[in-house]
């Protein structure tokens, strides 16, 4: 295992060094944000201290080495607009994401095994057919769309939720959560299914067609023949098998979740990452969008080893493989 751990981090160190390069000439060829940034009437000398402030009048080859420097030192850069470490502009939106993509998640797994389940149990049902045809306008609703239906009736014609924002917060650890009052989930839960509803989808399909083809195998034929009750055979034979391609899955989808939290956040206003890169690629503030694109690429290596180390778990053939 330790061998393994290690040739994963020596991968991931590259893939992070690939893709900062790739991140920071893409960011370096997308515009000027000097002319966002300093006003029309400026005249020429404004302009080119400000150009110098902010380290642009230097070759990319340049900008991009003293990026990796300071970047080995935990600093990614400083905000053109904010003028703070771009880092902590993004930890300081970090939870309110996570917290968002937690919760559409685990609403998709809440919601989608036990319909998946019943789906592959009973294919030939009108309950099962009506949950097919659910998950197949799951992954056909744009998001955005999704988004302002809900806030139209839940918000705007029944008044049951609020429309926009966060809510009322809990500050644990020096870091705001919202999911500990009252007021902070009722915020959470129309962004939250709003997220939830492609995931929720997929994970639907995936139980089902793992329900249909666990059904099939010997063991399970052995287990209803032994006369195990079918509760036993279900959650003991069946749903164990099943968890192995939704967990995988599922995890690649959380950071996904993550990263295209942005129309989510951007429809509710709620203040995460999304939103924050949003108003960054508004003002071309390039340090705060590396340094938001490097974060994801990090969170996306972490979520994968995690995937890899449960499936090894769940499944013991993987480990013999391994071995």
């Amino acid at each position: 295992m330790s061998v393994y751990l290690l040739r994963r981090l020596i991968q991931a160190v590259g893939v992070v060094l690939a893709m900062s390069l790739i991140v920071f000439i893409g960011v370096f060829a997308i515009g000027d944000p000097v002319e966002i940034l300093i006003s029309p009437d400026a005249d020429q000398m404004e302009r080119e201290r400000a150009i110098k402030a902010l380290g642009l009048d230097l070759p990319l080859w340049q900008q991009y080495a003293i990026f990796l420097g300071k970047a080995l030192q935990g600093d990614l850069g400083r905000s053109f607009v904010f003028n703070e470490p771009a880092l902590t502009l993004i930890l300081q939106r970090m939870p309110a994401t996570l917290e968002l993509a937690f919760a559409a998640t685990f609403g998709a797994i809440l919601i989608g095994l036990p319909l998946g389940l019943y789906a592959g149990l009973r294919p030939n049902s009108v309950g099962s057919k009506a949950i097919m045809a659910g998950s197949i306008l799951g992954f056909s609703l744009p998001t955005f769309w999704v988004g302002l239906m809900l806030i139209m009736v839940f918000a705007v014609q029944l008044g049951w939720l609020p429309s926009t924002g966060r809510g009322e917060t809990v500050t644990i650890l020096g870091m705001r959560w919202s999911f500990l009052t009252a007021d902070g989930i009722s915020h959470l839960i129309m962004p939250a299914l709003n997220l939830a509803l492609f995931k929720i989808s997929l994970v639907i399909r995936l139980t089902r067609a793992g329900v249909r083809e666990t059904m099939l195998m010997d063991y399970v034929k052995f287990a209803r023949a032994k006369g195990l009750s079918p509760f036993r055979v279900t959650f003991v034979h069946v749903f164990k098998n099943i968890l192995i391609p939704v967990v995988t899955v599922t995890g690649l989808e959380f950071g996904s979740t993550i990263a295209f939290s942005v129309v989510t956040e951007s429809i509710f206003a709620w203040p995460g990452m999304g939103k924050l890169i949003i108003d960054s690629i508004n003002v071309l503030d390039r340090p705060v969008i590396v340094a938001y694109l490097m974060i994801v690429v990090l969170m996306f290596i972490t979520i994968n080893l995690i995937v890899d180390l449960t499936y090894s778990v769940l499944d013991p053939r993987v480990r013999l493989e391994g071995k």
